[in-house]
C-alpha cells in the first residue's frame, strides 16, 4: 500500500537564514502524487516545487530544490528523511519561507509530529525503483554507490581528523522501522573552526549549539554531548536517506557512501536515471512492500532520550 499522512502536521522553528518563525504543514495527497512543496509566501510565480532528484540545484551544506520559475526550498533533507522513514510516499508540504526549519538538527521532531498525526494506507501499490546493476560516482576520496538489493540498505563511512569524530562506519537495513529507531535523532554536526568560518562569510547565522553537534578537536562542546557514540556517521546516513528519497519512490538497493555528501548523492541519482538498464520501476507486491521503510513504525519506536 502507498501511505499518506492522515492529517495536517505543523512544525514551527527558525530556518538557518530566515530569521523568523517558519510554518511547515504536511498534508495528505492522492496516490501517485509523490512529495511536493508549496511555497505559500510566493504569489508572483509558480509556488509548487517537486521533491525530485532533477529539481536539485547547487547549494552549500544542504539540499535545495527549485522549479523552472526559480521558486526554491532549501534544507529539505531532514524532512525528506522523516517522510521516507515513516513510509509516507504522497504528501503536500506547505511552507511559508525559503528554508525548512533546522529544529534540533535531526529528523526526530518531524518523525514525532508525523506519527502523532497518523499515517494511513492507500489502495494502490507503491512504485519502487529497483536497482539492477551497480552505479557509482566518485569525487577524489569520496564515493557514492548503488548496488542491487531486496530492500534499502545504507552503508556509510566517514573519516575526520578531529579526534572526537575520527573514522566511523555503520551499515543498516532500513526495513522494520530501523530509520526511526537508529537514525532519526542523530543531529547534524560540524567543527568549531567551520562554524567560525561560515559565520564570517555570512552563513549559518541561525545555527546554535542546540541544533548541531559542534566538535573542537577531541571535545564535544555542545551541551549534553552525543546522543550516540557514532552520532556523526548516523547523521550522514540520515542525510543520505533524505537525499535518496528524491528518487521519486523507495529504492530497492544498497547505498554505499564513503565521505559522501548531498551533492555526490544527487550526482549518483542523476547517473542512475541516465542509465536505463540500471533500474526498473516496480509495483510492490506484499512481500516487497513489507520490506519498505516505515512499515509497522509506531511512535513508541522513537528514541525517548539521548543515548551515551
Amino acid at each position: 500500500m502507498q501511505n499518506t499522512v492522515n492529517a495536517v502536521t505543523v512544525f514551527a522553528g527558525t530556518g538557518l537564514h530566515a530569521g523568523r518563525p517558519v510554518r511547515v504543514a504536511v498534508a495528505p495527497a492522492a496516490a501517485d502524487h509523490g512529495i511536493w512543496f508549496r511555497r505559500s509566501d510566493v504569489t508572483d510565480r509558480d509556488p509548487m516545487v517537486p521533491a525530485l532528484w532533477d529539481a536539485v540545484v547547487p547549494s552549500r551544506l544542504s539540499t535545495r530544490i527549485a522549479n523552472a520559475d526559480g521558486t526554491s526550498v532549501s534544507t529539505i533533507e531532514h524532512l525528506m528523511a522523516a517522510l521516507a522513514g515513516v513510509g509516507i510516499h504522497n504528501a503536500l508540504v506547505e511552507i511559508d519561507g525559503p528554508e525548512v526549519p533546522i529544529l534540533d538538527g535531526s529528523a526526530m521532531p518531524f518523525v514525532a509530529g508525523l506519527l502523532a498525526q497518523g499515517v494511513r494506507g492507500q489502495a494502490v501499490p507503491v512504485r519502487a525503483i529497483r536497482v539492477l546493476q551497480r552505479v557509482e560516482v566518485r569525487d577524489g576520496a569520496a564515493l557514492a554507490r548503488l548496488d542491487p538489493a531486496e530492500m534499502l540498505e545504507i552503508d556509510f563511512q566517514i573519516d575526520f581528523p578531529d579526534a572526537a569524530i575520527g573514522r566511523q562506519a555503520r551499515r543498516l537495513s532500513m526495513a522494520n522501522g530501523a530509520f526511526v529507531r537508529e537514525l532519526s535523532d542523530s543531529r547534524t554536526f560540524c567543527r568549531k573552526a567551520d562554524v567560525e568560518r561560515m559565520r564570517a562569510g555570512g552563513l549559518a547565522q541561525g545555527g546554535t549549539l542546540e541544533n548541531a553537534v559542534v566538535f573542537d578537536g577531541d571535545r564535544v562542546i555542545s551541551p549534553g554531548g552525543l546522543r550516540h557514540g557514532d552520532e556523526p556517521v548516523r547523521h550522514k546516513m540520515l542525510d543520505a536517506m533524505g537525499d535518496l528519497a528524491l528518487a521519486g519512490g523507495p529504492l530497492l538497493a544498497r547505498y554505499t557512501g564513503v565521505r559522501a555528501g548531498h551533492a555526490l548523492t544527487n550526482r549518483l541519482l542523476r547517473v542512475l536515471f541516465a542509465t536505463p538498464d540500471a533500474y526498473v520501476v516496480d509495483r510492490c507486491g506484499q512481500m516487497t512492500g513489507m520490506k519498505l521503510p516505515g512499515v509497522g513504525v509506531r511512535a513508541a519506536d522513537l528514541p525517548m532520550q539521548p543515548v551515551a
